[in-house]
């Protein structure tokens, strides 16, 4: 969560009262939902489905132009393909994420198949630390139980939620009851680092294709449109010579992933800096190519221009 300080300093965090009681009655709605048997979760998403696709049309114009960008080659008809099934699968994975809050570890053992997490035992022996790349693609949420088998301390980066209290409470609940870490952002370098230096293994989970500022110093080609990336993710690997793993999850079907463990990198320290992210952005283009509809296609992610003076890594 955000920490109290940047609370009272950033207004943006600020609720006035009936904003707040508001918020806490619908996260009471939330609890109350997360309570009902799958079954109902996904006969709430299907009229979900209607609502978002036919009533409102959410991001409608935010999600073709992303598609059209992404794939040119494709037919107006495909791309309506893509996009509504991504409707669905984005409204599955909102009542999955509100599901996440009351699920058990026996009924997530049985929807969530882990493969390659055994190969990071060895790390974990020897008291090393490994960053976890992964993104915006199919249940990342439900991924936050991994820590319940995994060999290292998991730590999730995450941006507070402004304006919202109870709502960031809950997802933080969602997320953490699992064992796993949440740490803010802004501290993401410095709490690997301490737990580096302490010489207790720890996974530094990263969505790295969240939307830095335009004057990132960072900018490539991501699926066809020029898109500025956070260097955190390589720096941190280089100053701490992290094996770097890419986490793909897979959708065997409605309600059933799987959380694929492949890595990337095993010695950062000898990858000149800026293969580091340009290795892990064609990951995420094979996979999304390969299956287009279950990426984040209603995020605003190419909505910076880059600015003059900083140039293109290729």
């Amino acid at each position: 969560m955000a920490d109290e300080s940047l609370r009272k300093q950033d207004k943006r965090y600020h609720e006035g009262f009936f904003k707040r009681m508001l918020n806490g009655f619908l996260v009471l709605l939330l609890k109350f939902i997360s309570m009902l048997p799958f079954w109902v979760i996904y006969g709430i998403a299907d009229f979900f489905y209607l609502v978002v696709r036919y009533g409102i049309g959410y991001r409608k114009k935010v999600i073709l132009d992303n598609l059209r960008h992404a794939f040119p080659e494709k037919s107006e008809q495909e791309i309506t393909t893509i996009m509504n099934r991504y409707y669905r699968h984005f409204c599955d994975f909102s009542l999955e994420t509100i599901k996440l809050h009351s699920m058990s570890e026996k009924q997530m053992e049985k929807r969530l198949k882990i493969t390659g997490l055994d190969a990071m035992k060895p790390y974990a022996d020897e008291g090393r630390s490994i960053m976890m790349l992964g993104f915006h693609y199919n249940n990342w949420e439900w991924c936050s139980s991994i820590q319940s088998k995994a060999y290292h301390k998991l730590l999730m980066i995450v941006n507070p939620i402004r304006g919202n209290l109870a709502f960031e409470k809950y997802i933080e609940y969602s997320r953490s009851k699992w064992g796993g870490k949440s740490v803010p952002v802004h501290k993401s370098a410095r709490t690997a680092i301490e737990y580096v230096r302490r010489g207790e293994p720890a996974v530094l989970w990263l969505a790295a294709d969240q939307t830095p500022p335009a004057n990132s110093p960072f900018w490539t080609i991501f699926l066809n449109r020029e898109a500025p990336f956070f260097t955190g993710p390589e720096k941190i690997a280089i100053k701490t010579n992290q094996p770097i793993y890419f986490l793909h999850v897979k959708k065997l079907k409605r309600g059933r992933y799987e959380a694929e463990f492949t890595l990337l990198f095993e010695d950062p320290s000898k990858v000149e800096s800026k293969d580091i992210l340009l290795t892990y952005i064609r990951k995420m283009e094979e996979v999304i190519r390969e299956t287009p509809e279950f990426y984040l296609w209603s995020h605003r992610r190419w909505k910076h221009t880059r600015p003059e003076g900083i140039e293109l890594t290729l």
